[in-house]
Formats: C-alpha cells, sequence, structure tokens
C-alpha cells in the first residue's frame, strides 16, 4: 500500500495502532519524567515530605507554562541539555517528515503563512490549549481545596504524576484520533468516521482498563517509591479511589479528540470545562468542607474525581451524538 494512501485505504483499526504507538510513547515518557523527580526528591535523606508538598505546589504553574508556550522548555533543570535535546529531536523529526511523509508536498512556497489555515488551525486547536490550562488550573485550585492538611496536599500530587502517565496514554492515542476521523470527515466517508469513532474508544478502554488494574493491585509500591512518609495513607487512599474514573477519564478524553475532529470545537470544549472545573472543583470543595469540620473522612474528596468523570461521560456523549445527527447522519440522508 502506498504511504499517500493509507488515512483513505489503511483499515482504520490498524491505522490507528500505527499512528497511535510512537505518539502513545511520547507522552509516555514525557509523564514518566514527573513521576522520577517525585521519586527522586521523595527519596532524599531530609526533607523530603516538604520537598514532595513544594513540588505539589509548584507543579500547576509549571503546566501553566507549558500550556502557554506549547513546545517551549522553561524548566530550570539541565536547561542548555534539554535545549540541545530539543534542537536534535527537531532536526529528527525533520529529517523523518521529510523522508517518509510523502503525501504532502515540500518547498518554501509551501512555508508563507495563510491566514484561513492559521484559523482553521486554531478554530480546533484552541479547545484543545485550554484544556491544557484548565489542566493546572484545577491542579492549582485543589491544592487551595486541601490546603488544611499538607499531608492531603502532597498526597494528592503524587497521585496526580500517576494519574498522567494513564492519561497520557489516552492523550496520545487521542492525537491519533483526531486526524484519523477529520480526514475520514474531510472524504465524507461515514463508515470509516464510524470506525475511526468505535477504534479510538474500544483502544482507549483498553489503556485505561491497564492502567486502572496496575494502579488498584499496586498502591503501596508506588507509594514507596516516592516514599510518601505521611502522606502514604492519603496517597494510597487516592489511589484506589480516583483509579476508578479513569475508565470515565478515558472515555472522555476520546470524546473530545471526536468532536474536534467533526468540528466541533464548543463541545470539545464544554466537555473539558466539565471535567475539570464546573463539576470537580465545586464537588470537591464541598467535599473538603465537610473533611475538613470532620464530618467525613478525607477519603469523601478522592470521590469527586469518579463522580465527575461519569457524569461528563453521560454529557459527552449526548455532545457527540448530536454532532454525529447534524453533520454526518442527516448529510448522509439528505444525500440520499
Amino acid at each position: 500500500m502506498e504511504e499517500n494512501n493509507r488515512m483513505k485505504d489503511m483499515p482504520v483499526g490498524k491505522l490507528m495502532i500505527k499512528l497511535g504507538i510512537p505518539m502513545i510513547l511520547s507522552m509516555a515518557l514525557q509523564a514518566v519524567y514527573n513521576i522520577v523527580d517525585s521519586a527522586f526528591v521523595g527519596n532524599m535523606k531530609e526533607g523530603s515530605e516538604s520537598a514532595l508538598n513544594a513540588l505539589t505546589l509548584v507543579f500547576p504553574v509549571q503546566m501553566l507554562i507549558v500550556a502557554l508556550a506549547i513546545g517551549t522548555d522553561v524548566g530550570t533543570n539541565a536547561l542548555l541539555a534539554r535545549t540541545l535535546g530539543q534542537v536534535m529531536s527537531a532536526v529528527l523529526l525533520m529529517y523523518l517528515h521529510l523522508r517518509y511523509n510523502t503525501e504532502f508536498e515540500h518547498g518554501v512556497k509551501y512555508m508563507k503563512p495563510k491566514g484561513s489555515i492559521i484559523r482553521e488551525i486554531y478554530a480546533i486547536g484552541f479547545p484543545a490549549i485550554i484544556s491544557q490550562a484548565l489542566m493546572s488550573i484545577m491542579v492549582y485550585a485543589m491544592n487551595l481545596i486541601l490546603r488544611f492538611n499538607s499531608s492531603v496536599q502532597t498526597a494528592y500530587g503524587l497521585f496526580y504524576k500517576v494519574q498522567q502517565f494513564v492519561l497520557f496514554l489516552a492523550f496520545g492515542l487521542r492525537d491519533a484520533i483526531t486526524p484519523i476521523v477529520a480526514f475520514a470527515h474531510g472524504m465524507r466517508s461515514r463508515k470509516r468516521i464510524n470506525d475511526g469513532i468505535r477504534y479510538g474508544l474500544i483502544y482507549t478502554l483498553i489503556l485505561m482498563v491497564v492502567g486502572l488494574i496496575i494502579t488498584e493491585a499496586f498502591p503501596g509500591r508506588f507509594a514507596g517509591l516516592f516514599n510518601a512518609g505521611d502522606s502514604r495513607e492519603y496517597f494510597i487512599q487516592a489511589m484506589r479511589i480516583i483509579s476508578l474514573s479513569f475508565i470515565f477519564a478515558g472515555i472522555n478524553v476520546s470524546l473530545q479528540a471526536i468532536c474536534q475532529a467533526l468540528d466541533g470545537g464548543v463541545q470539545s470544549l464544554v466537555i473539558s470545562l466539565l471535567r475539570q472545573f464546573v463539576i470537580i472543583l465545586p464537588l470537591a470543595g464541598f467535599f473538603s468542607a465537610l473533611a475538613g469540620t470532620g464530618k467525613a473522612g478525607v477519603s469523601l474528596i478522592w470521590w469527586a474525581f469518579p463522580i465527575t468523570e461519569a457524569v461528563t461521560s453521560v454529557v459527552g456523549v449526548f455532545l457527540l451524538l448530536k454532532i454525529k445527527k447534524n453533520k454526518i447522519d442527516k448529510p448522509a440522508q439528505e444525500g440520499n
């Protein structure tokens, strides 16, 4: 099969695996850095608990900077090495692009910015940028909500690193789902759109089930990796409860990708707002108030996450069905 025909002719399930694996691995490596960073700090001989809490508090700021300047490295550790690494990566990626992406024409004339294309890019990409920014806002707000107990704050920050690793697998696959479904939408291929939706959800659920099994089976091992100290009990609680949200969170990530691919940027943004701001923060705040006054245990706070993701999934499915009806099913019926 010729390279320039794969997006059009390759079976969608196979195509999604081929495109998704490199992206999943890339996102996983990015998440591993945060886990290793916390593990290193947590195993310092002195001050590890305070250092872990500091990492928890500063992490949303780091995420926000990344969201505002995607592709720009603003870290303070080994800046030169990171910069050289990014330059080498860019050179390698350019070579691979020119060598293997033969379906694209290359030349200086194609490098001229075109307003209509830039607007189209940001019409699809803006919700993703907002979603990334919302992640940092949510973590920052959660730190404020949990400020009644620094050990609980630290436990959440540590678990968030593990959660990121699992969800970043879904983010990697998301970056394969979007172009596949968008290309099929451009082709007006109803079958390939439906295949993209089906395989995207199935593959994402498989990844999330694997992540759920690992986190539910080895919470103590992860606590030991981070040398969680006084946060250990809260960390294990968080892992056992919040991990239940992975299935619904994976569905929501896939739904966001599919909506974006079908020109549903607003719907994708709604899903992001629900799961990272509108539902989670008031619910977690309410549960935290009960825990802070002794009327409930800290574990109640963690249940805000599965509840939020489950409710958002229901709304997300409704939004996707509406998009599908208006942009796929209805035009197909009119065409007949």
